[in-house]
């Protein structure tokens, strides 16, 4: 019990500590975003990002897919300013596969500096983008227009084409197997039933 009393106060002087070194600038660039409300929700989606996908996390290091979703996420990653390729770059120049809060903080001044990009529009961006979670579209249209598209009978060819009549039905075994014909013919005989008997 005291452990978890002392654990939260760490976290609180923590907290602070960061917050004091940041507030300045970010209160100065966005008036409506107040200093500890960004720089607090920052290290909370810090640990929420730094803890997804990785069930042994504790939420102190976060990895570089970590990083890149959060990053996606927040719209931080458009294909254009910033890119994959970049955050790897930079987060590789950190020496190690995960970073701590201070570690990455590091990493996001030098990929704003090398890009051109205010620090502070990233955090805030980041620290607002909300918890992490699946984004995009259900996969339920998606699935359903796969399957549309892979029964659909019209586009197939070859032999899978003939298992099918016009109508999209299904022709049984006869659509399967080649039956041979017990007419009595050869098979490239043109005048069937043309011989009149006697």
């Amino acid at each position: 019990m005291e452990a978890d009393g002392t654990k939260s106060l760490a976290n609180d002087v923590a907290n602070l500590k960061i917050g004091e070194g940041d507030g300045q600038r970010s209160s100065s660039a966005s008036p409506s975003c107040p200093a500890t409300g960004g720089v607090g929700t920052f290290i909370a989606s810090f640990k929420a990002f730094s803890k997804f996908g990785d069930t042994k996390s504790d939420g102190k290091l976060i990895t570089l897919s970590q990083s890149d979703k959060w990053m996606k996420q927040a719209k931080v990653i458009d294909g254009k300013k910033i890119t994959t390729t970049d955050t790897g770059i930079y987060f590789k120049k950190q020496k190690s596969m995960k970073l701590g809060i201070e570690q990455y903080k590091a990493f996001l001044d030098d990929l704003a500096k090398s890009k051109k990009v205010e620090i502070v529009n990233i955090k805030n961006l980041m620290a607002n983008c909300g918890p992490p979670g699946v984004t995009g579209s259900s996969m339920g249209g998606k699935a359903a227009s796969t399957v549309d598209r892979l029964t659909d009978v019209s586009k197939y060819t070859g032999s899978h084409k003939q298992r099918f009549d016009e109508m999209g039905k299904g022709r049984g075994i006869a659509g399967r197997k080649d039956l041979p014909d017990q007419s009595g013919y050869v098979q490239g005989y043109q005048n069937k039933d043309s011989y009149k008997s006697q």
